[in-house]
């Protein structure tokens, strides 16, 4: 019998078949379909222009002068942050709903993929600006919305159920024939999901609270973040103990969203964008419920939109889907102009545009080996290598860095933090880990007017020292329980004065007698989880005289970190 010679040839064929099939499934693992892509554009646009929405209902009370932090408080407070906000440039109402409407119909070119790169980054530079304009209100959704926005700049969200993909090939609905897409891009947006997870599970498991099964416990107890079901499951205690459990279970298990592929895949994908939406119809934490489920849909495998792009056309949808992009795309202008042949449109979107089959790497390097006599083409073609491979490889590992700095696994180099600062792409992901809440939370503002009578500044009404019904009810958005709950508890003094100061203000405009002073009181029940009544605690915030100066000195009782 004879034996194949071994030899260095045969190691390297054996080493190179090793490494082609580790590559192979690397790359399966951070594929994404295209259809999936096109999922999470429609998704993230629509929720873009959902936030704007909610964020019109107290557009004055955040982001006018008028407001809780006008822009004499925002420079003062937070100057190494306003240079990067087109929101600061006019404190007039006016002007932000000039920008909302802006970047509302940014958000929906992005939803029908017209131009889509470019209404990515201008969405993005947009959401940062909005962000930056008042710190106080944000929360872990907007965090994960703005980075997830970030990461989309690096994919081609256009390739599929677009205008830009039916004007790409009018022939095909579907644009390209590559099924699935895996890039820098690709690896960022699956691992920022990811860490998400993993850095709060490292929370979590430092928690005795979490691991003992009480954590959800208490949360459903703080009825000022309870809404619908979220109402009636406090008396269940048991069955928020196995819920507390298997999020502790699925948040140590999330590296398997990257480690499985197919069917197991979009089974366990499907368990977490069930859990979270579990929470959108029981607390009241916004959008961020929606957000992840949008960032979840990544990661579905091509069998599941194999199955729903059937399913779409038994029951009659495709067509008319097709029909609506062609006339989309028949009413949408061109956008282009230039002078000669040099047209300054086509010009940016071809730097910011990425390859629908292949990598943009190698893209750039084609094009600047086809046509190295164009100096313009040229510069151009490195430029989009450096800015669509270098730059998002060093932010990732930035981004990771931060992540485990959160945890205290490492610390963030002073120009990674720099850098991490101006991109609004620090994280931490603390979402109500180690221990939160069990204490419900209100407020009562006493102000006396310059008739002698006694109001409540807060709700407008007589003063009342009881336990609201349902305290979620005192706040008109999440938005505004998360400012009042920051300015309470996070150790930000000032806003102290800067709310009282919006309280007299906003008083002396709405009614004839004029609000003297007033005294702001943050309101607990301290009851526990299982007393037949509540016992409720009140912490002076501050006494407030509302002629006298913007910002004024005041002993507070209640310096603490927020639970939330």
């Amino acid at each position: 019998m004879s034996q194949e010679p071994s030899g260095p040839s045969t190691m390297r064929k054996r080493l190179g078949g090793s490494t082609d099939r580790f590559g192979r499934a690397i790359r399966r693992r951070v594929a994404i379909d295209r259809r999936a892509l096109a999922a999470f554009r429609i998704s993230i646009a629509a929720l873009l222009i959902a936030d704007l929405v909610g964020r019109t209902r107290l557009l004055g009370m955040f982001y006018t002068d008028a407001g809780v932090l006008p822009r004499e408080a925002l420079f003062s407070d937070y100057s190494s942050l306003t240079a990067y906000s087109v929101h600061t440039l006019s404190g007039a109402a006016w002007a932000q709903w000039l920008l909302f409407l802006v970047a509302g119909l940014v958000a929906l070119a992005l939803l029908v993929g017209y131009r889509t790169r470019i209404a990515t980054i201008v969405s993005w530079l947009l959401l940062v600006s909005l962000h930056v304009r008042n710190p106080m209100v944000l929360n872990a959704g907007d965090v994960l919305l703005r980075m997830l926005l970030f990461w989309s700049i690096f994919l081609p969200l256009g390739s599929r159920w677009s205008i830009d993909a039916r004007r790409r090939n009018p022939a095909q609905s579907s644009g390209d024939a590559a099924p699935t897409i895996a890039t820098i891009g690709t690896i960022a947006v699956l691992l920022q999901v990811l860490l998400m997870y993993l850095t709060n599970a490292v929370h979590k498991t430092r928690s005795d609270m979490w691991m003992s099964g009480e954590a959800v416990v208490h949360i459903f107890q703080a009825d000022h973040l309870t809404v619908l079901l979220g109402n009636v499951l406090p008396e269940y205690t048991a069955l928020l103990e196995v819920f507390t459990y298997a999020w502790m279970v699925l948040i140590v298990l999330s590296p398997l969203l990257l480690l499985l592929t197919g069917v197991p895949r979009a089974l366990l994908v499907t368990g977490f964008a069930g859990m979270h939406l579990g929470m959108l119809v029981t607390l009241r934490i916004g959008l961020f419920p929606l957000i992840v489920v949008a960032g979840l849909l990544l990661f579905y495998p091509p069998v599941v939109w194999d199955t729903a792009s059937s399913l779409a056309t038994r029951v009659g949808l495709a067509g008319p889907l097709r029909r609506t992009l062609d006339r989309l795309q028949s009413r949408a202008p061109a956008f282009r102009i230039g002078i000669g042949n040099w047209a300054p449109g086509s010009w940016l979107h071809s730097i910011t545009s990425a390859s629908n089959e292949n990598s943009d790497a190698e893209n750039a390097t084609a094009e600047s080996r086809s046509d190295d006599t164009n100096p313009l083409t040229a510069v151009a073609s490195r430029g989009r290598v450096f800015v669509t491979t270098i730059i998002p490889w060093l932010l990732l590992v930035l981004v990771v860095l931060s992540n485990a700095e959160a945890v205290g696994y490492t610390e963030v180099p002073d120009a990674g933090n720099e850098a991490l600062d101006t991109l609004q792409a620090s994280q931490s992901w603390r979402m109500f880990a180690p221990n939160p809440t069990s204490t419900a939370q209100w407020f009562v503002v006493p102000g006396e007017l310059e008739n002698g009578t006694t109001v409540d500044a807060f709700r407008g009404s007589g003063v009342d020292w009881d336990r609201p019904p349902n305290v979620d009810g005192t706040y008109e958005t999440a938005r505004e329980r998360k400012y009042l709950s920051n300015m309470r508890f996070a150790g930000n003094e000032n806003h102290h004065s800067y709310y009282a100061n919006y309280l007299c203000d906003r008083w002396n405009r709405e009614h004839d007698t004029t609000l003297e002073n007033l005294t702001v009181y943050g309101m607990s029940d301290r009851s526990g989880l299982y007393a037949d009544e509540p016992d409720i605690s009140k912490s002076e915030v501050i006494e407030y005289d509302c002629s006298g100066e913007f910002i004024q000195e005041e002993e507070s009782d209640a310096i603490v970190v927020t639970p939330e």
